[in-house]
């Protein structure tokens, strides 16, 4: 079911104003991506018309997008990359550990999004296994799936990794020309690795790629930043950034493979915001709740409204780089090894191997598997639906969403365009 209000929508009503007022400063990225979200599920991506073959039910569907920025464009995505991540899962304990940039870093990234978002992950990555491979910690190579954000519920900029971590992991490697077979190392129950440790050693990787990053000369440093293109500028700020805590969050251990799904799904496969929070578009101002996490009551939400200019200002803030992985596996779970190590983990554990999705499967099939819905039935009497053909992108301006067309009204279009290809 539609919402009441889209993203869509305000950029409908306020994206050429905004497009005007900002030609000098948005990117071809942020172009792209407001002309994505305009078009998605229009008739300007063109689509396909059915009708039920018992009661005439006449059902019109345009394309999406499929952008990744798009919030009605993640839900079959989603889905199936968490059937595809079910299939991985390990009978052990799961952690939560997110990992913070302070506010100097993040200034710097939001001019180096690909530089400095790589250097998150690798930095996060790293120091998780590092800490985890020290035998005074658990003296295990462990995996982790790392998703990254970019946004806090009020839009701002605020990049930080998310990593859900099995609570344990496998013998380290044995010495050259040791024998030795490798065994399943379990983590104390309810506890990961020390959270001080995990956060200095972050800290101290992640300025170390950083300051390796300027002396290459891939950061780009202008407008407020334009003073730390100066080497020397450069090595204070990072000095002082050595001396203040950074944030590393871990939280008590998932209750069960559920609950790990149930949260990927929340956290992979977002946006910077849905659409199912936007209360009001009204006069140039749009209306969205949200939830202040420094407040005592976190679960209360709050009411944001923000100018049309500054909301769309703040959405384009989190559009990512052409072709920037935001999910990314590493140790146990990174690509290359993952099938095997998996099977070596499940052999330990006496877990079975489960079920994986039938990659084969057409995109009726798997919308099925994985949502419980079928495309094939009628939703009114649940006799089969038939289609009617394609729809032209650009199709009839009386057959654009919104446009008040009827199921009668397209029928007849559908069937003489039919029978027209068909003389």
């Amino acid at each position: 079911m539609r919402p009441d209000l889209e993203v869509a929508d305000v950029f409908h009503r306020h994206g050429a104003d905004y497009r005007r007022d900002h030609a000098g400063h948005l990117g071809r990225v942020e172009r792209r991506v407001m002309a994505a979200v305009e078009a998605c599920r229009t008739a300007a991506l063109g689509g396909h018309a059915e009708h039920c073959t018992d009661c005439g039910l006449v059902r019109q569907a345009y394309n999406s997008c499929r952008n990744r920025h798009c919030p009605k464009c993640q839900g079959l995505a989603r889905a199936q990359w968490l059937a595809e991540r079910q299939a991985e899962l390990l009978p052990v304990p799961y952690f939560h550990v997110v990992f913070t940039v302070p506010a100097q870093i993040a200034e710097i990234a939001f001019q180096n999004k690909a530089a400095v978002y790589a250097i998150l992950f690798k930095a996060a990555s790293e120091a998780l296994r590092v800490a985890a491979a020290d035998t005074r910690q658990l003296g295990a190579e462990i995996g982790m799936v790392a998703v990254l954000h970019t946004w806090g519920q009020n839009l701002h900029h605020h990049p930080h990794v998310h990593c859900v971590v099995p609570g344990g992991g496998l013998s380290l490697e044995p010495a050259p020309g040791k024998a030795g077979d490798r065994r399943w190392i379990a983590g104390r129950p309810g506890f990961f690795l020390p959270v001080r440790v995990l956060s200095r050693l972050f800290r101290r990787l992640f300025l170390e790629r950083l300051q390796d990053a300027f002396d290459a000369g891939q950061l780009r440093l202008f407008s407020d930043l334009a003073s730390l293109a100066d080497p020397a500028t450069f090595c204070t700020q990072l000095a002082g950034l050595k001396r203040i805590e950074w944030v590393v969050f871990a939280k008590p251990p998932f209750g069960g493979p559920e609950q790990v799904l149930a949260y990927l799904g929340r956290y992979t496969h977002r946006v910077a915001i849905a659409n199912s929070r936007l209360v009001s578009l009204d006069q140039g101002k749009v209306s969205f709740r949200w939830k202040d996490y420094r407040h005592h009551d976190k679960s209360k939400h709050k009411l944001m409204t923000l100018s049309a200019d500054e909301f769309i200002r703040r959405f384009l803030l989190h559009a990512l780089p052409d072709g920037f992985h935001r999910i990314r596996h590493y140790g146990l779970l990174a690509n290359g090894h993952r099938v095997a190590k998996l099977a070596q983990c499940r052999l330990l554990l006496a877990a079975p191997t489960p079920l994986t999705p039938d990659p084969t499967a057409d995109y009726r099939q798997r919308y099925r598997c994985l949502t419980g819905r079928s495309l094939d039935i009628c939703p009114g009497c649940g006799a089969a639906m038939a289609s009617l053909g394609p729809i032209p992108r650009n199709s009839p301006r009386s057959l654009k969403r919104g446009a008040g067309c009827n199921a009668g009204a397209l029928l007849v279009y559908w069937l003489s365009q039919r029978n027209r290809r068909l003389q």
